[in-house]
């Protein structure tokens, strides 16, 4: 069932005709050898083609990773931030956890994977903490989340408001409680055609900065490029707009 719009609870702050091409055909009455060898030409073309559109695909939904990370991981190195990228745990293969208050075992701090709670929270950029087992799920749905800690400076926060605005659908924001003076960010990526299959629950990436500059910015802005709307269940970003949330 399609997300719909809801009040947001906690309420984030303000803010001519194509010409036909005939197929090729095969002369009756036993042909050449000619024939035959095009033929067999235009099947080798056309399993090509299939191969190459399998191929996109997989980039398409594959989640990032490979040249994804290695570009992330040196504009962060070059921000003095840290960045890694896990594979996805999710012990016993139980996605859903019907509580809010469990100690999730996730690999990640901020958590970018993983356990979650069953609803997931209403899109947008909080000024106030929003529960993770719920973040969690915006992640698994595709979204890039911003998270800092509550001795960042405001002065921060309003820049990671203004990375938020550029792109706020399939983004989130929220402080995040134990975490100092840090910020990070993260995303949830995979391929959907192989979700939940043979323990595959796809990759979770993480970066975690000390400060925020225009490095950081930049970095950030790379992350989010590079890993939005990429999550593992294949949910369109259509589907994360700011302030849509779980059905009622």
């Amino acid at each position: 069932m399609p997300p719909q719009k809801k009040p947001r609870t906690p309420q984030p702050p303000r803010g001519g005709q194509p010409r036909k091409v005939q197929a090729p055909q095969v002369r009756g009455g036993g042909g050449n050898s000619m024939d035959r060898q095009r033929v067999i030409l235009y099947a080798i073309a056309a399993s090509g083609i299939i191969a190459l559109l399998v191929v996109i695909g997989l980039v398409a939904f594959g989640g990032g990773g490979g040249s994804s990370d290695a570009k992330v991981g040196k504009l962060m190195t070059a921000a003095g931030c840290t960045f890694k990228t896990v594979k996805a745990s999710v012990p016993g293969g139980r996605t859903h956890v019907n509580s809010l208050t469990a100690k999730f075992p996730w690999n990640t701090n901020p958590p970018s994977n993983g356990p979650h709670y069953p609803s997931w929270a209403v899109w947008g950029f909080y000024s106030e903490p929003v529960n993770p087992r719920r973040v969690v799920h915006n992640e698994e749905h595709g979204g890039v989340v911003y998270w800092w800690g509550t001795q960042v400076p405001k002065s921060t926060v309003t820049k990671l408001r203004e990375i938020y605005d550029e792109e706020s659908t399939g983004t989130f924001g929220t402080p995040f409680a134990n975490f100092g003076s840090k910020v990070a960010i993260t995303a949830w990526t995979g391929n959907p055609a192989q979700y939940g299959r043979n323990g595959n629950f796809g990759q979770g990436h993480v970066a975690t900065c000390l400060n925020f500059d225009d490095d950081t910015a930049k970095a950030f802005r790379a992350f989010r490029d590079a890993y939005r709307g990429k999550g593992p269940e294949g949910v369109p970003l259509s589907a994360d707009e700011p302030g849509l949330g779980p059905p009622q």
